[in-house]
């Protein structure tokens, strides 16, 4: 069996990752010795979420300030990554994204729709397009992408929502079809319920809306969506783990869960 072929201190690139997830699988990869570089809107909050990881026996850290919906930004936080990982990154995790509101299509706010695809699309292939030439270069990397149940199926409320992780869906498909014939690995992870702050941005930081929609029932962590990003980062070389998708136990679909008293 082949090991994954990482370098010497292998670097993981996480966007969005200034809470819950993307902090979560930074913390991981920092605990198992990797160089992490993290991106993010909140540059305070990275510096914070740096100490942790460095304490936690991260090879090192670098932060950059990241809107993956301005090109600009984006071309920095690459300077950043380069720089730290030497134009060989193992790991691109594309996990910028977020949900707003649960309006019926006709009663739609076009500013909401129009941030979701902005972030959840189109930055997801403004960042990758950005990455993945490097990576065909030197025939090396692993762009592992964040989806969502929301991508398989779709519920009331969640047109738009559903329409990007479709699409990153979509895309993650595609790309995987044509890097086919290089060693560039494609992967997501595509989550059910999981409480972070994905809920209170999405009610617009009405905390106890945000709060119900966990109540009576056990979401998944933060911690577990980055063990399934670790499992398809560490597989053999010659393995792609093309999805991976979970939900809690309390939950069968978007709209179906078991809430106890």
């Amino acid at each position: 069996m082949t090991k994954a072929v990482f370098s010497a201190h292998p670097t993981i690139a996480i966007t969005g990752a200034s809470a819950g997830i993307g902090e979560e699988t930074a913390l991981l990869f920092a605990e198992r010795g990797w160089r992490v570089v993290l991106g993010a809107r909140r540059r305070d909050r990275l510096e914070e979420i740096a100490k942790k990881l460095k304490a936690a026996g991260a090879h090192d850290v670098a932060v950059a300030t990241l809107d993956v919906t301005l090109d600009e930004s984006v071309k920095k936080f690459a300077e950043v990554v380069w720089g730290a990982c030497g134009h060989r990154l193992d790991v691109l995790f594309n996990n910028a994204g977020l949900a707003l509101g649960v309006d019926h299509v006709a009663k739609g706010s076009m500013a909401d729709w129009q941030s979701m695809l902005d972030t959840n699309v189109t930055g997801l292939l403004r960042v990758t397009r950005e990455f993945l030439p490097k990576m065909l270069e030197v025939s090396h990397g692993h762009i592992i992408n964040m989806g969502s149940i929301a991508g398989h199926v779709v519920y009331e409320g969640g047109s738009v929502y559903a329409a990007t992780k479709h699409a990153v869906r979509a895309i993650t498909r595609t790309i995987r079809l044509e890097v086919n014939g290089t060693p560039i690995r494609v992967s997501s992870v595509d989550p059910g319920m999981v409480e972070t702050d994905f809920s209170l941005v999405r009610f617009k930081d009405d905390a106890e809306r945000a709060k119900n929609i966990y109540k009576g029932v056990t979401p998944l962590s933060g911690r577990d969506i980055a063990e399934c990003v670790w499992f398809a980062a560490s597989r053999p070389a010659h393995v792609n783990i093309e999805e991976i998708v979970l939900m809690p136990v309390d939950q069968a679909a978007p709209h179906k869960l078991n809430r106890k008293s």
